[in-house]
């Protein structure tokens, strides 16, 4: 009997990793002159989402403090849906990393590719911007 195996790519089995925290359509007003979407409007994506993230692990306000690693994979393009999953790092006294993954829902409806990892670090503020504790986790 013979054993036919079909190799699949990394790419195509890879699962994003972490909560879907925002989604979001890349529009013609976010493109550089080849049509590709800017790096730094899905910088900035990233940014909102990983605000979100650590605002809700911190329990209230936080401020970006770093971008330690960011990975442009493959471009995004308009009619791309862009959907960033983060997840919770390394957790200071009032730091803390979110480590981020986006990826592009290929002209809205097709294949899912990840696009972009980055991490974040970002600290948790009290309400006249001076760096507070981290709650313990409940």
């Amino acid at each position: 009997m013979e054993s036919h195996v079909t190799a699949t790519s990394d790419a195509e089995t890879e699962q994003p990793t972490g909560d879907l925290t925002l989604r979001t359509m890349a529009m013609p007003a976010d493109t550089n002159a080849s049509g590709d979407i800017f790096g730094g409007w899905v910088l900035s994506q990233m940014d909102l989402a990983g605000g979100i993230a650590a605002g809700q692990r911190a329990g209230g306000r936080v401020v970006t403090i770093a971008i330690d690693r960011m990975k442009f994979i493959r471009p995004v393009h308009v009619g791309d849906v862009l959907c960033i999953y983060t997840r919770v790092g390394r957790i200071g006294r009032s730091s803390m990393e979110i480590n981020m993954e986006a990826w592009a829902l290929r002209h809205r409806y097709g294949q899912r590719e990840k696009v972009t990892e980055a991490m974040f670090t970002f600290v948790a503020v009290d309400e006249d911007g001076r760096p507070r504790p981290v709650p313990a986790e409940c």
